[in-house]
């Protein structure tokens, strides 16, 4: 009887899904925005180029959230037009090499650079992937965000996940809590 409840409720419960939510995956090159979205998308590790344009793939990583992911270039070059992907957006992924101690205060620049945008939704709710945390130089969560700066962030909900993309460690904690942070978004927007 309770197997065919949960059928049931499942069944029904897909009658009221929502279109999948625009997430925009944005951070510096070679980060592993490419790595993440294939994993959630396939399961997989592909080998991957630097991505000079953008991927963009429909994925459900957990029941009741379906992510339509925008992942964007993010060379120097290429940054430039981030803004052109902002609009409608319903979450922001900024991924981060945890281990590019150098490059923090340049990924610190460029996240607070998008949220500061005119062009991105007020309020959008943004999830730090700290990636290359299996790496021996990988800062912690809490170094991040000092080094970021990200309780500075008081107009929008923010989390921060460490993960090893390869792995998955960590990836699908990341938009668990995404999916947590949008449908609260989408909720007060109505």
């Amino acid at each position: 009887m309770g197997l065919w409840l949960t059928k049931l409720y499942d069944a029904l419960s897909s009658f009221g899904e929502e279109d999948p939510s625009k997430i925009v995956m944005l951070g510096l090159d070679n980060a592993g925005k490419t790595t993440i979205l294939y994993k959630l998308k396939l399961n997989e590790v592909v080998s991957s180029i630097p991505t000079l344009g953008f991927n963009v793939e429909t994925v459900t990583p957990c029941k009741g959230v379906t992510f339509t992911v925008w992942d964007v270039g993010g060379q120097d070059r290429i940054r430039q037009l981030w803004r052109h992907y902002y609009s409608e957006a319903e979450g922001l992924m900024f991924v981060l090499d945890s281990s590019d101690r150098q490059r923090m205060s340049e990924a610190k620049e460029e996240l607070f650079g998008i949220v500061n945008s005119p062009d991105m939704p007020a309020s959008c709710p943004v999830v730090v992937i700290a990636n290359k945390m299996d790496m021996p130089n990988a800062m912690k969560p809490s170094e991040i965000i000092d080094a970021m700066d990200l309780r500075s962030l008081r107009s929008r909900k923010w989390h921060i996940q460490s993960c090893c993309a390869p792995t998955g460690e960590g990836v699908y904690e990341a938009v668990t809590e995404l999916g947590r942070l949008v449908k609260d978004y989408k909720n007060r927007q109505r």
